[in-house]
């Protein structure tokens, strides 16, 4: 799906590991040897960062629309990359005052590298921030809630959007290590980020960005492979919106329930029950409908939501508000919502 500048979350998603390595086993369960010290030392990270170093960000003042200057441009990929990316999208705002942002999860799994001022992330039921400096970058798995995003006011930066079983393609390491976490580039991948990221500072436009961002992709190895019933699956939710009965999914694969949470987990970075919850609520976020004043009852009837109560329960697990609430909070003249604080009804 491509990023819209008013309705999608902020900024973006980037992501290859060149020296990530992986072999596939043969036969129908297949068995995948992912490299055990890259799976440690992403544990070694989280429990050293014990993800809490400090206490969630103070308030910032939020910038009015009026007062802000945003440009985005989009970029779908190259035939060889789809499947695989999204779409890359080149970001740019400045901004009179700091800018706090709630950026809500989706079915896309984010990298970014930061090309402007530091910026500041803290999930709200985390222990801690995460700072990514200039000239740094990050990787964020699927989540199950949102996260507050913090910048000085300035921030200018390259987002390429990787599907869950196209990143699974190329990092080589179960989805799982990135489920509901955060890590900076340098952590997982320091010689790919340090050889793209210095380039892309180098480069004079969005469109050479693009094509290094690109080209780094195309030429990332592609030698770990999703099974296809997953593939199948993962295509069955997106189509239905997340409608489709989970035990349908099974029933026609001839698998297990078990079976199949497992290998989407794996393979994705969360459950089928979880991915099609978020399929349903990107589809409230996106319809044209989404709105302050909204026949909520209506939407809900619409996307697949049992009635307005389970939409109101859902969006406050993703978005921490209620529908109205979080409609007021979108930034007309950027992308996103604001950060605010509690729920605005």
């Amino acid at each position: 799906d491509a990023m819209h500048a008013g309705t999608s979350s902020w900024i973006g998603r980037v992501a290859p590991l060149r020296h990530l390595q992986f072999t596939v086993g043969s036969g129908y369960d297949k068995v995948v040897n992912t490299n055990l010290n890259q799976v440690e030392r992403l544990a070694t990270i989280r429990q050293r960062r014990g993800d809490a170093v400090t206490n969630v960000m103070p308030t910032a003042a939020e910038a009015s629309p009026a007062q802000s200057a945003w440009e985005l441009e989009v970029r779908r990929p190259r035939p060889s990359l789809r499947g695989i990316v999204g779409d890359l999208a080149g970001y740019r705002e400045l901004t009179p005052a700091p800018v706090r942002r709630r950026e809500l999860p989706e079915t896309h799994i984010v990298t970014i590298f930061n090309l402007g001022a530091p910026l500041r992330m803290a999930r709200p039921d985390g222990p801690g921030e995460i700072v990514v400096p200039h000239g740094a970058g990050f990787i964020a798995g699927l989540h199950e809630t949102y996260t507050i995003t913090e910048t000085s006011g300035q921030q200018e930066g390259l987002e390429v959007r990787l599907s869950p079983l196209g990143a699974y393609r190329l990092f080589g390491i179960p989805m799982s290590e990135f489920a509901n976490r955060t890590y900076l580039l340098e952590e997982i991948a320091p010689t790919w980020h340090q050889n793209l990221v210095e380039r892309l500072l180098e480069a004079p436009d969005w469109d050479a960005r693009f094509h290094l961002a690109e080209l780094a992709l195309a030429r990332t190895p592609q030698n770990l492979y999703p099974d296809p019933e997953v593939v199948w699956a993962w295509q069955q939710l997106r189509r239905t919106h997340g409608q489709l009965p989970i035990a349908e999914l099974a029933a026609e694969l001839g698998w297990s329930h078990t079976r199949l949470v497992s290998r989407f987990r794996q393979q994705i970075g969360a459950s089928p029950k979880q991915c099609a919850r978020l399929l349903r609520f990107q589809r409230v976020m996106r319809h044209p409908a989404f709105a302050p004043g909204a026949d909520w009852c209506d939407l809900a009837q619409r996307c697949g939501f049992y009635d307005q109560s389970h939409l109101i329960r859902e969006t406050r697990a993703f978005a921490g508000d209620t529908p109205e609430g979080l409609a007021r909070r979108r930034l007309t003249e950027s992308a996103g919502f604001a950060a605010g604080e509690g729920a605005q009804g």
